[in-house]
């Protein structure tokens, strides 16, 4: 084994060792977030070993910084020569890594049932990478010890939301008065959820208020948190030893590109409209090298603004942004590789009068107004 990467095992061991007694710890001070950390410390410092070993880098060029979490999730996901994890061990780590970012940079309440679901899947990934990676037994690496008698039983990840989403009714009570105790209690499961779809971000207050409504209206909770539905668990060596998280049979599973804002690896990503149009013209218009006046008048050729998956008018308030999504600006960028703009632009003056549909933009020249001005 390299150098590097059996110093980096060690780490992982190490942080892992270090999670397990801060999970059977019998004081609760600061418990939930070094279990957390500790574990997603561990898996970072594994991935990276792992890759090491197997020829791969952890660095990018002429950088002596190393690649964060997730870039390490797509090298071991996909890059075929270094390639040991599999799809549903990659949402184990983004459900992980989600609940640690938030652990570690907010607030947040992780229920005994969530915590021991979470770590106990994280250990079953360890085992697994180990053996697949390293050919070395866990077991050689920890003590040969029982695991402590609990107060509850362990559960699956399903039941688990079916029994806290109740609990969250009961603290929405009429009587109870319970909101920011329901808040706490719904913000792990939404943060689950939204790492599911794909979402790194953490849930507003507003967003928890109206999960909340959606729990006192009475909709079930696979319609509330439809990602977690997809969910299950299995126990293949025997109850709490083995738990391995898993997407149900007939769930597809896409792999975004890299890169892509807020996107984690293999996650249907539902994203905001501001995300998915997060072009404006000024924007179009340095990546064409068109001028303001000659973009308008391809744009309107094209028709781009009555295809929604093209373009959006963003309202903020009383304000309207037009905005323009990728598959657009790609649907822009090969019109300009095979159109005569001189012709494009003869057409659009032909029909300048003619309103544009889907609304204004800052630089188009569709009204009278602008077809008195002196033109390019």
């Amino acid at each position: 084994m390299k150098t590097e990467a059996k110093l980096l095992l060690d780490k992982s061991i190490a942080s892992l060792t270090l999670a397990i007694h801060h999970f059977n710890s019998p004081f609760d001070t600061g418990r939930q977030e070094a279990v957390l950390i500790l574990l997603d410390h561990s898996c970072e410092m594994l991935l990276k070993a792992a890759i090491v070993h197997r020829g791969g880098r952890i660095r990018p060029s002429k950088n002596e910084h190393t690649h964060g979490f997730e870039k390490c999730v797509q090298i071991a996901l996909s890059d075929g020569a270094i390639r040991f994890l599999d799809d549903n061990q990659a949402l184990v780590l983004q459900m992980l890594n989600s609940l640690r970012d938030a652990a570690q940079h907010h607030l947040v309440s992780v229920s005994e049932g969530q915590l021991y679901v979470h770590a106990q899947s994280t250990v079953t990934l360890i085992r697994d990478v180990l053996m697949d990676v390293f050919q070395i037994d866990l077991q050689e690496k920890l003590p040969r010890r029982a695991l402590p008698l609990a107060t509850s039983a362990p559960t699956d990840v399903v039941t688990l939301f079916e029994s806290e989403v109740e609990e969250v009714a009961k603290l929405l009570a009429p009587g109870r008065r319970k909101r920011t105790e329901a808040r706490a209690r719904l913000k792990p499961l939404a943060i689950l959820n939204r790492a599911l779809e794909g979402e790194k971000t953490e849930p507003t207050l507003r967003d928890l208020d109206s999960l909340s409504k959606q729990v006192v209206a009475g909709e079930p909770w696979d319609s509330i948190f439809g990602g977690v539905a997809q969910l299950t668990t299995t126990d293949s060596d025997g109850p709490g030893i083995v738990m391995r998280i898993t997407r149900k049979e007939g769930v597809p599973i896409y792999q975004v590109p890299e890169g892509t804002p807020g996107a984690f690896p293999v996650a249907i990503r539902h994203v905001r409209e501001q995300d998915r149009y997060s072009l404006g013209h000024t924007d179009l218009r340095k990546k064409l090298g068109l001028t303001p006046n000659k973009l308008t008048a391809l744009i309107w050729d094209l028709d781009i603004k009555s295809d929604p998956k093209l373009f959006q008018t963003i309202r903020i308030g009383k304000s309207a942004f037009p905005r323009y999504s990728q598959e657009a600006l790609r649907v822009l960028q090969k019109a300009v590789s095979e159109q005569d703009m001189g012709e494009v632009w003869q057409r659009y003056r032909k029909g300048r009068l003619k309103p544009t549909k889907g609304g204004s933009d800052a630089a188009q020249l569709g009204t009278r107004r602008a077809s008195q001005k002196r033109l390019p």
